[in-house]
C-alpha cells in the first residue's frame, strides 16, 4: 500500500530536554495532584504509602513505596477496578514507571468511565 506524504503522520522527536519524564523520579506528585483535584479520598499511612479511593468508591490507586509486599513484586503502583458489572481487575506499575505515565494512565480511565 502507498500513501501519499502529506496522508502520513509527522514525525514528532522531543527536544532531549524534554524527555526528562521518561524516567522515574520516584516521586507521587503527577498522580496526587491530579486524584487530589477530581476529589479522591487520600489517606497516607506512617510507613509514607499512600491510598487514594475515587469518590464513588470503584477506584482504588496504591503508592507503596514502603510495603514490603509491593517491593518484593517490584512494583510502587496498584490500580484496583471493582466494576459494577464485571470482575475486578488489577494494574500495577514498578518502580521504574515515571509517576507522569501512572498519571496519564489514570487520566485516560477516568475519562473514560466517565462516558
Amino acid at each position: 500500500m502507498n500513501a501519499s506524504a502529506t496522508l502520513l503522520p509527522a514525525v514528532v522527536r522531543p527536544a532531549v530536554e524534554d524527555r526528562h519524564w521518561l524516567s522515574s523520579d520516584h516521586c507521587a506528585a503527577p498522580v496526587l495532584d491530579l486524584l487530589d483535584g477530581l476529589g479522591w479520598t487520600i489517606a497516607e499511612t506512617p510507613e509514607a504509602n499512600i491510598h487514594m479511593t475515587s469518590p464513588e468508591g470503584g477506584v482504588y490507586v496504591g503508592w507503596l513505596p514502603e510495603d514490603p509486599s509491593a517491593w518484593a513484586r517490584e512494583i510502587v503502583w496498584r490500580v484496583q477496578v471493582l466494576p459494577v458489572d464485571g470482575e475486578v481487575w488489577v494494574q500495577e506499575f514498578g518502580v521504574h514507571t515515571p509517576s507522569e505515565a501512572v498519571a496519564g494512565f489514570l487520566a485516560a480511565l477516568v475519562t473514560h468511565s466517565s462516558r
